[in-house]
């Protein structure tokens, strides 16, 4: 009964995404409606991912493996864009679930190497096809031609933010601590 009353309450939540995107803020700021856009995709992967038990944040981490297997965790925490913590947390767990092994770069070093294992190999074969159907879904009635120039803009947001936060960084310019700005020390 208690999962039926949260499914209802995201049913809820989503038709009022929509109806506040339909009838209040149909020309609000790009970086907003991006922002609900990106929450849309992930949330569709998630449903998806939930049916052989991986979650979003394993996702992240297989599908960079699959590109390169046998990375350092630092690199593999740089690709996936973020901190080392979550990284070193997030394989510890795939590892328990048979997805992932460390290796040691070189005998009696501190320094390990993430590789898959075969079934974090072969679920590639079976994950790929649903962040596909995920982005098909997302996409569903864009022209072909309309996809391109979205991904070429979308590309070009990504190429000036990145200049952007490198100007600010070169420039002594930093982030706030999740903590501080949550007003905690």
């Amino acid at each position: 009964m208690a999962s039926r009353r949260r499914s209802d309450i995201s049913s809820e939540t989503t038709k009022a995404v929509l109806a506040h995107w339909r009838d209040s803020a149909p020309d609000d700021r790009p970086a907003h409606l991006l922002r609900h856009v990106s929450r849309g995709l992930r949330r569709a992967l998630e449903f998806r991912l939930a049916k052989h038990s991986i979650s979003f944040g394993h996702w992240t981490f297989l599908r960079i493996l699959w590109l390169e297997d046998g990375l350092s965790q630092r690199e593999l925490s740089i690709r996936a864009g973020v901190m080392e913590p979550t990284t070193h947390t997030a394989i510890a767990k795939m590892a328990t679930l048979g997805l992932v092994e460390r290796r040691q770069a070189q005998p009696g070093r501190k320094r390990s190497h993430i590789y898959l294992t075969p079934h974090g190999r072969a679920l590639e074969a079976e994950l790929v096809p649903l962040a596909e159907e995920a982005n098909n879904v997302a996409l569903a009635g864009a022209a072909e031609e309309d996809v391109a120039r979205l991904r070429a803009i979308l590309l070009l947001m990504v190429k000036n933010l990145a200049a952007d936060e490198i100007r600010a960084l070169d420039s002594g310019q930093r982030i706030l601590p999740t903590r501080r700005r949550a007003g905690r020390t």
